[in-house]
């Protein structure tokens, strides 16, 4: 397996909507190649290479293919967008859509990540050292699919929504959750192992804090 280290060099101003950091959108390409992918800060089109530094050249498919990303990522969105084999390690903290769409490969997420990590995912593993934020595993909004199939651990806690329409797959969080896990879901399993928050002690106990989803019976 051949790794590509991409390196923050220049912070954006705005969010920066990196959907082409992944192993799909690097395979088969050198370092210079992948420092002239596509990325949006904010509304304006730009080059991966205005904000990164890249080294290391990709593997001729996914699967050979991993990515280290180094920085603080807290504006940067889309890590590991609707990838399929491979693997990526985040260092730092990083922005919303962590995996969304995910159907294969492995991402570790060594910091805390922001909403809609494993957006809809059909299959992989994302694991996350720090924390989780709000419609993890979630559907899109406005969508009644959530995530179907894969793995996602939490080793922190995670924020609200959690699961919401989720089909399969499962999710276990070490810490606590806060309120509405798996509203709507059809399927899946998701744990949350530690007491749940004051704001949803009402509603969940550790009696309950596992649930894979309603009886179709």
């Amino acid at each position: 397996m051949e790794t590509v280290t991409i390196t923050l060099k220049n912070a954006p101003a705005l969010y920066l909507e990196a959907d082409t950091i992944s192993p799909d959108a690097f395979a088969g390409k050198t370092a210079a190649q992948i420092a002239e992918l596509p990325v949006f800060e904010g509304n304006v089109p730009s080059t991966l290479g205005k904000y990164f530094e890249v080294s290391g050249d990709a593997g001729a498919t996914a699967a050979d293919t991993k990515v280290v990303v180094k920085g603080d990522m807290k504006k940067v969105k889309y890590l590991g967008f609707k990838m399929t084999a491979g693997e990526m390690v985040i260092e730092g903290t990083a922005d919303q859509y962590v995996g969304a769409w995910m159907k294969g490969g492995k991402i570790l997420a060594k910091g805390s990540v922001a909403a809609f990590a494993g957006l809809a995912m059909k299959g992989g593993e994302i694991t996350i050292e720090g924390n989780a934020g709000n419609y993890l595993g979630a559907a899109y909004r406005g969508d009644w699919r959530g995530m179907s199939g894969g793995k996602i651990l939490v080793k922190g806690n995670a924020g609200s929504d959690i699961g919401m329409y989720m089909l399969g797959g499962e999710i276990v969080v070490n810490g606590n959750a806060d309120v509405h896990v798996m509203t709507h879901a059809e399927g899946g399993k998701t744990i949350i192992k530690a007491m749940p928050r004051a704001s949803s002690a009402a509603r969940w106990s550790r009696a309950t804090s596992t649930s894979s989803g309603p009886s179709r019976s």
